[in-house]
């Protein structure tokens, strides 16, 4: 007989469990979902593309997610609420003013030229009219989360003498973001007519100073 000091460690170390874990396997559907959503919009993209890349069956994500379009709606949702959740984070509510708007700009500034993939999948639902973003109540609700923050801010201003009376909170969200966005959205083209490098980081930090400039001389008082 075998004494167990003459067994190798290995085989007296307790044999660990396999559990599965729920939320890792969505958070890695939803990771790949994202590059197939990037790579060929809602209509080209397939399920089973996405399983190949994870290692999975396409049955195992249906079972997560119900269906292509559902998967695609939490890719919505998960793209616009890592946005959300990190402009929440800045507790704007906390800090003067002027500093809450410029560092709003800033980061939205950032926020969209680090993250091509959410510039691009809100191309593609504006292709598709909103539809999905419509089936989200999740979605509306984490972006109305920030103009209430906003719309705070303006008021902390305007009562200070900094910002002007009456300024409309979605009309200075979509400021900020119009040219944050369209300077990622049409970089190809843009950079090819004008034969400029938006991705120079000279010209981007003169953008980002730019827009930041633009928005507070048109809020200040």
């Amino acid at each position: 007989m075998i004494s167990t000091s003459q067994l190798p460690a290995a085989s007296l170390a307790p044999r660990k469990n396999r559990k599965n874990n729920p939320e890792k396997t969505r958070e890695n559907i939803l990771q790949e979902a994202i590059v197939e959503f990037v790579q060929q919009g809602l209509s080209g993209a397939r399920v089973d593309a996405i399983a190949e890349r994870i290692h999975t069956s396409k049955r195992m994500i249906y079972y997560y997610f119900g269906s292509k379009e559902q998967l695609y709606v939490e890719v919505l949702e998960k793209l616009y609420g890592d946005i959300r959740n990190t402009e929440t984070r800045m507790n704007l509510t906390e800090l003067e003013p002027q500093e809450a708007i410029r560092r709003l700009v800033e980061f939205t500034f950032d926020h969209h030229d680090q993250n091509v993939d959410f510039v691009r999948i809100v191309s593609i639902e504006n292709i598709h009219n909103a539809e999905y973003v419509k089936r989200s109540d999740s979605i509306k609700a984490m972006n109305s989360n920030i103009l209430e923050a906003l719309g705070t801010t303006l008021q902390r201003g305007a009562e200070l003498g900094v910002f002007r009376a009456g300024l409309e909170p979605l009309d200075v969200h979509l400021l900020i973001n119009s040219f944050s966005f369209y300077r990622v959205s049409n970089r190809h083209t843009f950079s090819e007519i004008f034969q400029i490098e938006l991705s120079d980081e000279a010209v981007k930090q003169r953008h980002r100073a730019m827009i930041c400039e633009s928005v507070l001389r048109y809020l200040q008082a």
